[in-house]
């Protein structure tokens, strides 16, 4: 039975190991996780407050209907993957494609006012050293999200190729929001590639174009860098909303990390607007939920305060060099409520730091805490799924 109750953090963090097609994939997460699916549907003050009111509305069906259809030219397989999860978990797809939308419905329809309980965190610091190259990142969200998400290991064939980049294998790792697809939070597949997504709230989204938690979900099939970037461009169609990712390829001769922040295309062309940042070795580079280099307007007042405070926080440390370093910076609670850890231990707070994660390219292991990592050593460390 699913109570809409929130819980006092759990320190138990669940790992679903599945394989087969794309929507035998989606059903097992879907049936293993469905309780914990269910529940997250009763308690998503965004899903019952603002979304599914505007889905009943002409114009919010219309605007979903575009969205849906557009995503299904380009990536037929990971809707199935969704049905699959609706079917599993036995909710209705609708409210799943809803909450991948996001903030597209009502910034299309102009609905007054935006959302203020959107996401207002996750920080990502790369350090690229020789002897040290990390990716950490914290994965804030609202306080309804705690507990509510699950690591995925997939690795599914397919008999044909899939989609517009025609892929027939992918074998990843990530971390998913309850009811959600893979991609959008911390991941890394077997060619390599890790990557950490920060979410980005502007002001100008786009219907009828590529959700980003699809994008990224498409970002778990990549090969190489070249490969990831194609996937961003997502040149014929283009970004509906926006995200900063930082990643990298293991195998990548130039040991080059990026960070890449990726927009709606404001002069209306059918592909992604997005600004690449190389971090090389010798560098690092820390990243919040705004634009750092792309001027385009942004909405939500609170995600921009507590970027502004977070790499302020950052600012004060000197550059990390180690992963104890990391540890620390992630888990810094200077600033008020606006911190990088966030966590006062009362149930009121709008937004919770859910989880740590680490990744270190040189021993090829993921660590992953479910607490403060400046205090806590780590809930599982797991190597890396790279062939």
């Amino acid at each position: 039975m699913s109570s809409g109750k929130i819980l006092p953090r759990r320190q138990a963090i669940p790992v679903l190991y599945t394989r087969g097609t794309h929507y035998e994939v989606g059903f097992d997460m879907g049936r293993t996780f469905g309780s914990m699916i269910k529940n997250f549907l009763i308690l998503s003050q965004p899903l019952n407050e603002t979304y599914l009111p505007l889905y009943g509305t002409a114009k919010g069906r219309q605007i979903y209907n575009e969205t849906l259809e557009s995503v299904k030219g380009s990536f037929p397989q990971y809707i199935r993957e969704l049905e699959g999860v609706a079917d599993g978990a036995e909710v209705e797809f609708h409210k799943l494609f809803l909450l991948h939308l996001d903030e597209i419905l009502p910034q299309a329809l102009k609905h007054q006012p935006r959302n203020k309980n959107q996401p207002t965190g996750c920080s990502s610091i790369i350090v690229n050293q020789k002897h040290c190259r990390l990716l950490g990142h914290t994965e804030d969200a609202l306080t309804e999200t705690l507990n509510h998400y699950y690591f995925v290991v997939a690795h599914i064939i397919s008999d044909k190729p899939q989609g517009k980049y025609n892929v027939k294998e992918e074998h990843f790792m990530s971390l998913c929001y309850a009811g959600h697809l893979p991609g959008y939070t911390m991941s890394h597949n077997h060619h390599g590639l890790v990557f950490s997504i920060n979410t980005i709230s502007a002001e100008l989204l786009r219907s009828g174009k590529t959700p980003r938690h699809f994008l990224t979900r498409a970002l778990l099939a990549t090969s190489n860098v070249d490969d990831a970037f194609r996937v961003l461009t997502d040149a014929g169609v283009g970004a509906a909303d926006a995200c900063s990712i930082n990643f990298s390829f293991l195998a990548d001769p130039r040991q080059m990390f990026y960070n890449v922040e990726m927009a709606p295309n404001p002069d209306r062309k059918n592909e992604s607007h997005l600004s690449i940042k190389e971090v090389p070795l010798g560098a690092h580079n820390y990243h919040a939920n705004q634009f750092e280099r792309i001027h385009l307007d942004q909405a939500n007042e609170l995600m921009l305060k507590s970027s502004v405070s977070r790499m302020h926080a950052f600012g004060k440390y000197k550059p990390p060099a180690s992963e104890h370093d990391v540890r620390n910076m992630l888990g810094d609670v200077t600033g008020g409520c606006f911190c990088v850890w966030r966590d006062n231990g009362r149930c009121d707070e709008v937004v919770k730091t859910i989880a740590v994660g680490l990744f270190d390219l040189n021993t090829k292991t993921f660590s992953l805490y479910s607490d403060n990592p400046s205090l806590t050593e780590p809930h599982c460390t797991l190597p890396l799924l790279y062939k």
